[in-house]
C-alpha cells in the first residue's frame, strides 16, 4: 500500500498532504493487513521519518527526480540503508536525467531500485494527463533491465475512464506492475479525485487485465516469427538507405539553395509534404500524428544536411 502524505503542489494553499500524521496510520494498516507500505519522500526529513517509522518502501516523485542536487541529498540520507527505493521519472522526457536519478541511488548503496514510469508533463495535452511517451521507458528498460519497472496508471490517465486500456497497454508491454489510486469516495477526494477509483473498480480493474505469461525464449524461437523478423530486419535496411538517398537530394537542393540566396526554410512546400504524407498514412492504415512525426524527424535531419552544404562553401570563400 503506498500513500502521498506529502503532496508537491503546483501552488500553495492546497491541499498537501496530512503529512507526518499519516506514518501511524500506515503502520496500523499494515499491522492490520500484513501488506507492506510505501510513502513518497522529497528531503532528507522525510527520509528520517520513514526510517524512524519503519516503513517498507520509499518512492522519488516526478518532481524530486528532475532534480539533481534534491535526489543526492535523499541518497545521501539513505546511505547504508537496505529498503527497496522507487524512482519516478522526471517530468520532462529526459532518459539520461532518469538514469542519473537511479545512479545517485546506486552510489548510495542502495541495492534494491524499482522505476515508475508516470508519464511526461506538456502544455497541453488532449488526452493524457502525463503523456506516456512509450519509447522512453523502453529505452529505460533497455538500460537498466535488471530493475523492475511498474507503470503509475493513474498519473499517466488524470481520469479514470482510461484506466483500463493504458493498464492493458503496460501490462502487453511487459511492465512488472501497476500503480493505482483507490479511494473509498473518489468524487470527494481531496486531490486527484478524477483519476481515482474505488476498491470495487480496482477489483474489476485487475480482473479484466490480460498477462502474457508466454516465455521469451518460446516466441524468439517460433518459426513464423523469425520470418516475420527478417523480413523487417530487411525492410528497416531498406528504409535506411532510401533516408540516406533522400538527404543526399536534400544536399543537392541545399547547393541550389546557396547558390541562389534561398532561405532553407519553405514554409509553404513543408506544409504541403506533411499535408499529403498525413492523406497518404490514412489511406495505408497508419497513424497519421506518428507518420507527422517521422516526417518532421526527417525534415529536421534535410535542414541539417542542407545546412551543412552551405555553410561549408561559405567556409571555402
Amino acid at each position: 500500500m503506498r500513500a502521498g502524505l506529502w503532496k508537491p503542489r503546483t501552488r500553495p494553499h492546497l491541499f498537501e498532504g496530512v503529512g507526518e500524521e499519516g506514518l501511524e496510520w500506515l503502520i496500523d494498516a499494515r499491522d492490520e493487513t500484513g501488506i507492506p507500505v510505501a510513502i513518497e519522500v522529497a528531503n532528507t526529513r522525510h527520509v528520517e521519518l520513514a526510517l524512524e517509522k519503519g516503513i517498507d518502501v520509499v518512492w522519488i516523485g516526478a518532481r524530486t527526480s528532475a532534480n539533481p542536487f534534491s535526489v543526492q541529498e535523499i541518497a545521501d540520507a539513505m546511505r547504508g540503508v537496505s529498503i527497496p527505493v522507487f524512482v519516478k521519472n522526471p517530468i520532462n522526457p529526459d532518459l539520461r536525467l532518469w538514469m542519473g536519478a537511479v545512479e545517485r541511488i546506486q552510489y548510495a548503496g542502495i541495492e534494491d531500485i524499482g522505476l515508475i514510469h508516470r508519464g511526461f508533463s506538456f502544455f497541453n495535452t488532449d488526452k493524457y494527463r502525463n503523456s506516456p511517451l512509450w519509447q522512453i521507458p523502453i529505452d529505460m528498460r533497455a538500460e537498466m533491465p535488471d530493475n523492475m519497472m511498474i507503470c503509475d496508471i493513474s498519473h499517466i490517465c488524470g481520469q479514470r475512464s482510461l484506466l483500463t486500456d493504458v493498464a492493458q497497454a503496460a501490462m502487453d508491454l511487459g511492465f512488472d506492475g501497476l500503480m493505482i489510486e483507490t479511494h473509498p469516495d473518489p468524487d470527494n477526494a481531496k486531490t486527484d479525485s478524477a483519476q481515482q477509483i474505488t476498491p470495487l473498480e480496482y477489483d474489476r480493474l485487475l480482473s479484466s487485465l490480460i498477462i502474457r505469461s508466454e516465455s521469451v525464449s518460446v516466441v524468439s524461437e517460433h518459426e513464423e516469427v523469425i520470418d516475420l523478423r527478417n523480413q523487417i530486419d530487411a525492410l528497416d535496411e531498406d528504409l535506411v538507405e532510401l533516408l540516406g538517398i533522400r538527404m543526399q537530394l536534400a544536399e543537392q537542393i541545399g547547393d541550389i539553395k546557396d547558390q541562389y540566396s534561398i532561405p532553407v526554410l519553405q514554409p509553404a512546400r513543408w506544409k504541403t509534404v506533411l499535408e499529403k504524407a498525413r492523406i497518404n498514412a490514412e489511406k495505408r492504415g497508419l497513424s497519421a500524428d506518428f507518420i507527422e512525426e517521422l516526417f518532421k524527424a526527417m525534415h529536421q535531419e534535410s535542414i541539417h544536411h542542407q545546412l551543412m552544404v552551405m555553410n561549408s562553401r561559405v567556409r571555402t570563400k
